[in-house]
């Protein structure tokens, strides 16, 4: 099997990990700054701390959990110990990941802190079944540590007829419900810090926000092109930047770079996988000690060009009139945003509540609807789907999934593992599933000496 495409590294792949890198580093340091850290997911509306100043840090608890979960023996240490604490198997992963290193008092980054770095206060909202339960425990761990919840559960942003999507406007009420939720976080967190709260820091947060999302999704985008520039296992390592701090301008602007070095990648015919034959997407979380499964369908001239969580954790987007799905619109500027607090919010709330993986907790035939279009729309040949024990509410109607995508005309491969428990990932019987696949699809296993895209960060 010879090579079809040049392939060559990214430029600004070393960026990324020091970006990375340096998150967790402010987190771990903030009190030696006399800043301030806060807990909460990376969903969260993590525009909202930010009106208390640039000194104000996060530790974003899906993206930590799964570098934990990378890491097999200290993944397995913080899962045996949430476990011998009395909490059940069968819960969150990430959860389960995150609660054992406040059990262990040890922090996934050593090289930043020996010792778990407690939060001041926790932020959280809730539209997964878990989310403000997952800190409730962090209270009982740690202490009485504040903590504000926000309910964004307001029903779907789109609607489907389990083929098609169609974006509808959320109602007033809605969006004034999750508002004033937002409004009493603010009077809350001034009175939790001691801070006064800036608007104008909120406000260009918000900005940001809307950037980063926006333009993750034209990155997104790219991936139409055939030979793909990115691919899944590389994009875990680009796409997390925006779970740890999309409202920052440190991540806006990194995206714009991004955005360009691929636009380019896509002009010279760069491809990410250099012996691209076919086109498969992902659903959910990987199992994150099993990222090789994405190096192994390289062998077989497949490259996966991302996934459903890739695209839509991050990336806003909205159908076009042309009938695509594209990346959000947003202001030209800042001064697109209103001034006024309650203003503002309620644009960055009807913003938000859009978010693709919101969407699929609401019905299975969302995230059928959703697969569906990236499937035709991205050239796609097949499709992977994650039955993962690790996480209940992004896994919820999967095979009701499967037969939709069958319905439509995509050859559908299931597997079955967990994003972040070691134990539960039979990597041999994967691989034997997608040995079965790549036959279906026409593809014998050929080892092909290639450069490769460099390693996905830790």
């Amino acid at each position: 099997m010879s090579d079809k495409y040049k392939t060559e590294p990214l430029k600004l792949w070393n960026k990324a990990k020091e970006l990375r890198l340096r998150f967790y580093e402010n987190y771990a340091k903030a009190h030696e700054q006399k800043g301030l850290r806060w807990a909460g997911g990376a969903w969260t509306l993590d525009a909202i701390p930010r009106g208390l100043g640039d000194d104000v840090w996060s530790i974003t608890s899906e993206p930590y959990s799964a570098s934990i979960a990378f890491d097999d023996a200290f993944s397995i240490r913080c899962l045996e110990a949430t476990e011998k604490a009395g909490y059940a198997r069968d819960i969150c992963s990430y959860i389960r990941n995150y609660w054992g290193s406040i059990i262990l008092n040890e922090y996934a980054f050593p090289e930043f802190s020996k010792t778990w770095p407690t939060p001041d206060f926790i932020f959280q909202d809730h539209i997964c079944c878990s989310h403000a339960k997952w800190y409730q425990v962090v209270r009982d761990l740690e202490g009485d540590i504040p903590m504000f919840c926000v309910d964004v559960a307001t029903g779907p942003a789109i609607e489907s007829d389990g083929e098609n999507i169609r974006y509808v406007e959320m109602k007033p009420h809605a969006v004034e419900y999750v508002v004033n939720q937002c409004l009493d976080a603010i009077e809350w967190m001034q009175k939790v810090t001691g801070r006064p709260y800036q608007d104008e820091l909120l406000r260009r947060a918000i900005y940001n926000h809307m950037r980063s999302t926006s333009t993750w999704a034209k990155i997104c985008e790219l991936q139409k092109n055939i030979p793909a520039p990115l691919d899944e296992k590389s994009m875990y390592s680009l796409y997390v930047l925006g779970t740890l701090g999309k409202a920052g301008r440190w991540c806006a602007d990194f995206y714009d770079e991004l955005y360009e070095e691929v636009k380019d990648r896509v002009a010279r015919g760069i491809a990410a996988v250099a012996n691209e034959r076919v086109r498969v997407i992902s659903d959910t979380q990987p199992p994150w000690s099993f990222l090789k499964l994405f190096r192994y369908l390289e062998e077989f001239g497949c490259v996966s060009i991302g996934s459903l969580y890739t695209f839509g954790l991050i990336g806003q987007w909205e159908m076009k009139d042309d009938g695509t799905w594209g990346a959000r619109s947003f202001p030209a500027s800042i001064d697109g945003i209103p001034k006024g607090r309650k203003e503002m919010l309620a644009e960055y709330i009807k913003f938000e509540i859009n978010k693709p993986e919101w969407q699929h907790f609401y019905h299975p035939k969302l995230k059928s609807a959703m697969m569906i279009k990236i499937a035709r729309d991205w050239r796609l040949n097949g499709v992977m789907l994650h039955f993962n024990r690790g996480c209940e509410g992004l896994s919820v109607g999967i095979a009701e999934n499967r037969l939709a995508l069958q319905k439509a005309g995509f050859p559908v491969m299931t597997f079955e593992g967990n994003m972040g428990d070691e134990r539960e990932n039979d990597k041999a019987r994967v691989k034997a599933r997608v040995d079965a696949f790549m036959e279906t699809l026409g593809l014998k296993r050929e080892f092909v000496k290639k450069e490769k895209m460099q390693e996905v960060v830790r």
